[in-house]
């Protein structure tokens, strides 16, 4: 497998997206859009649901999940002192209607998704970007500013920041939208490695 990288400016085109393939390093200038809050899912539901408008236009976006350590100014200004990844998989439930209910390009943090969002993105047109867990450095170094905060009433992480970001990466393409997946590459050759394991146990006790 050939992985290229490839340098994308936001908000992301279809075209652009169905370009990546899964292993594919990504780099991203423009704005991105984070939230680490499992109620801010929630919350986004309700808003495909019309409980409540948008605090931003997600069409075309990237939202990512991603928590913050942030220092707020007098003037309510945010500076972001460190950004990490959290786990995506928390938000399985609530993806397969966000992808495609608020025209999402990308989505991403750890650990993938299911395979129901893998389908949704395939049909939309969204990839899933994997961030360096751990990476906190590397992924603080990609931010310029915060240029707006939704819902600003909730928690710090529970907040959906919209940051602007200066060759942001490099992200790998988790999940493609063609509905390949890394995560589905990686469990189907752990499983294979520990039938082969227990294979050979199993001649060793026959020997």
């Amino acid at each position: 497998m050939t992985i290229k990288a490839h340098e994308l400016t936001l908000p992301l085109s279809e075209e652009a997206v169905r370009g990546l393939k899964v292993g594919d390093l990504v780099y991203l200038t423009g704005e991105i859009f984070t939230t680490a809050g499992m109620p801010t899912h929630d919350r986004l539901l309700g808003c495909l649901d019309g409980v409540e408008p948008l605090p931003f236009d997600l069409k075309g976006a990237a939202l990512f999940h991603l928590g913050s350590l942030n220092e707020e100014a007098e003037d309510g200004s945010l500076r972001i002192v460190y950004m990490n990844p959290t786990t995506s998989t928390r938000f399985n439930p609530h993806m397969p209607r966000l992808i495609p209910g608020l025209g999402l390009r990308a989505t991403g943090g750890k650990g993938g998704l299911s395979a129901e969002s893998a389908k949704a993105m395939a049909e939309a047109g969204c990839v899933y970007l994997a961030f360096l867990g751990g990476g906190a450095e590397i992924i603080t170094a990609g931010i310029k500013q915060v240029t707006g905060i939704g819902w600003p009433e909730m928690i710090s992480h529970y907040r959906i920041a919209r940051i602007e970001v200066d060759r942001l990466g490099p992200l790998t393409v988790g999940i493609d939208a063609h509905g390949n997946s890394i995560y589905d590459q990686t469990t189907n050759a752990a499983l294979d490695k520990r039938a082969a394991i227990l294979e050979e146990m199993r001649a060793a006790r026959e020997a």
